[in-house]
């Protein structure tokens, strides 16, 4: 008979991390021999330096009337000259491939949402967050950084609203605003010469043009995603972000973001609508391009480090183990807290909102250096819709708008902004009330009248009950990875010691043990076996013989590792010599 056999407790191992060396290889995303950071347009190989007319081509050449068609344009040509170009002409159709995008319609198909899959969703209509909520109401304020002129898609707008220098043209971008006659555009007063180099400078867009929404969503700069801030438009701190660093690979959004026809791939778990179905909505890090081969299981041992994380690959995104913090506090400008909580009851100075101290943005709580949640993720999320029952999560005990899916069974460790919210929902039917932003932030600061204002808007009468709720979401985090050099803290998950009388964060993600612990150790050992004291030499397990698999001690099975299981009656008996566990087997 054996005797003194290991336990394995779980497939995960610890490990000191960091990415391989030939990861900070210089990008070049088209081949053409010209990296990232000096190519000006590094998604075609025919091009890569600018010419005397500050286009991008091969060779500088001379008469830049002729050659840039934006040249003899002027501010009172925006934007009629581009559409004439534009739209279905010779230039193609940019404006018709823009107007029906989801940077454009705010709304789209949710193939990723389990949540009314067949409807067409986000933030125009029946979106509902922990921020603002909903739009309702509230065009003038969130629809602020809509890609189009003013006009609210769907209410008497065309192509024509498509504002193509929000995303073309970064000076524009930073200029543009909200008018007094809702149009959005440069600011009054914007000299003359300002407003023709608009139209006469046109280029790919920058992070810049990017971040001058996705930075200030939420209402505030970095308020709402936490990886995302206008720290990033001139970044020069790796550590704050090393893809998007000015001395570094200054990458760009669309390089990973790739744009076909205006529409764009990627998107986080907590955004309904995919605006690239034909392509998928998956950014793959381990490309050709970038982190070549880094998930083929053996990446991050042929590169010279050490393998233990190749183990991790198919069950933990890169994420979880190379942005080990968001909302990152390195001293200015790196210095970009994000909301943890907001409450509408008071204003951000701590004042009631009950009207008297006028209008205001509400309360919140935000803090810097925040260690994501770990959890699975299989790429599907149950997002709260405005007019849904309001349902309370056992797990937080609070009311989800934003629910990334999936268990240890299905999907990949995945790093995520948790947040809360203190809302109103009626008391009768239980749905969340999309009160009046304008009402709240603009006009009377009143909450009272904001909620009475957001009933009507959904067809409540203004006097339907309604009581107060704790809501909160779930936010993917994406950006701020580290530099190479920089090891990953594997304690966020694994603990140093073994400690079988609490629940560790790996219990809590469904690695505890299925049974009693005499009843699971005692397949290969008797009673008088001492369980080692650290969770690596526990997992020792996996070296002996065929290979101890997981389920022999947990529910979970991770086939890609080809251990042996207690249900392979080919290898089993290797290791159950005593008494055998009742696994439940096919």
């Amino acid at each position: 008979m054996k005797t003194n056999r290991l336990l394995a407790i779980s497939g995960l191992f610890l490990f000191t991390l960091a990415l391989p060396t030939h990861a900070a290889k210089p990008i070049d995303f088209d081949g053409d021999g010209v990296k990232a950071s000096a190519d000006c347009n590094d998604n075609d190989a025919s091009v890569w330096d600018l010419n005397s007319c500050g286009q991008c081509a091969i060779e500088p050449v001379n008469g830049c009337a002729v050659d840039n068609p934006h040249s003899n344009l002027s501010w009172t040509d925006y934007p009629s000259g581009c559409i004439n170009c534009h739209d279905g002409g010779e230039g193609g159709s940019q404006y018709e491939e823009m107007f029906g995008s989801t940077h454009y319609q705010w709304t789209g198909e949710t193939p990723d949402m389990t949540n009314q899959p067949g409807t067409l969703q986000g933030k125009l209509t029946n979106g509902v967050n922990s921020y603002c909520i909903n739009i309702e109401g509230d065009w003038p304020v969130c629809g602020s950084c809509h890609a189009g002129r003013g006009l609210k898609p769907g209410e008497g707008d065309t192509s024509a609203n498509v504002d193509c220098l929000v995303c073309h043209n970064k000076d524009y971008a930073l200029n543009r605003v909200r008018k007094s006659d809702g149009s959005l555009g440069p600011a009054d007063g914007t000299a003359q010469a300002d407003l023709d180099g608009y139209v006469q400078n046109i280029a790919p867009p920058e992070r810049t043009n990017c971040l001058k929404c996705h930075a200030y969503a939420g209402g505030g700069d970095g308020v709402k995603r936490g990886d995302l801030s206008s720290a990033l438009m001139a970044n020069g701190d790796a550590h704050f972000d090393v893809h998007m660093n000015v001395t570094g690979a200054n990458l760009q959004c669309q390089d990973c973001h790739k744009f076909e026809s205006h529409r764009v791939i990627g998107k986080g778990s907590d955004l309904r609508p995919t605006d690239d179905i034909v392509r998928g909505s998956e950014i793959n890090c381990a490309n050709s391009a970038c982190h070549d081969g880094m998930d083929s299981g053996t990446g991050h041992a042929s590169s010279g480090r050490r393998g233990e994380p190749d183990r991790h690959v198919p069950r933990v995104a890169c994420q979880s183990c190379h942005i080990p913090a968001y909302a990152k506090d390195l001293g200015a400008p790196n210095h970009m807290p994000t909301e943890m909580h907001r409450d509408w009851q008071f204003h951000h100075d701590g004042t009631p909102a009950d009207g008297v101290s006028g209008p205001g943005h509400p309360h919140t709580d935000k803090l810097a250096n925040q260690v994501p949640e770990i959890r699975f993720w299989n790429r599907k999320s149950d997002n709260y819709l405005l007019g849904d029952l309001a349902k309370v999560d056992p797990e937080t005990g609070l009311y989800p708008t934003s629910r990334p899916l999936g268990s240890v069974n299905d999907g990949k460790l995945t790093p995520f902004k948790y947040k809360t919210a203190h809302q109103p929902m009626t008391s009768a039917d239980g749905r969340m009330i999309a009160l009046d932003t304008f009402e709240y932030l603009k006009a009377s600061g009143d909450v009272t009248k904001a909620i009475e204002n957001g009933l009507s808007n959904m067809g409540y009468p203004t006097n339907e009950p309604y009581e107060w709720i704790e809501t909160d979401t779930f936010q993917m985090i994406n950006h701020g990875v580290n530099p190479a050099s920089d090891v990953a803290d594997c304690t966020q998950c694994h603990q140093e010691s073994l400690d079988l009388t609490t629940d560790s964060k790996l219990d809590t993600m469904g690695f505890k043990l299925k049974g009693p612990k005499e009843q699971v150790c005692a397949q290969c050992h008797d009673g008088s076996k001492n369980l080692p004291r650290t969770w690596d030499r526990m997992h020792n397990h996996v070296e002996k013989g065929s290979g101890i698999g997981c389920y022999f001690c947990h529910d979970v099975q991770r086939p890609e590792r080809n251990l042996c299981g207690p249900c392979d009656t080919s290898c089993s008996g290797e290791f159950v010599d005593n008494i055998p566990y009742p696994h439940q087997c096919n």
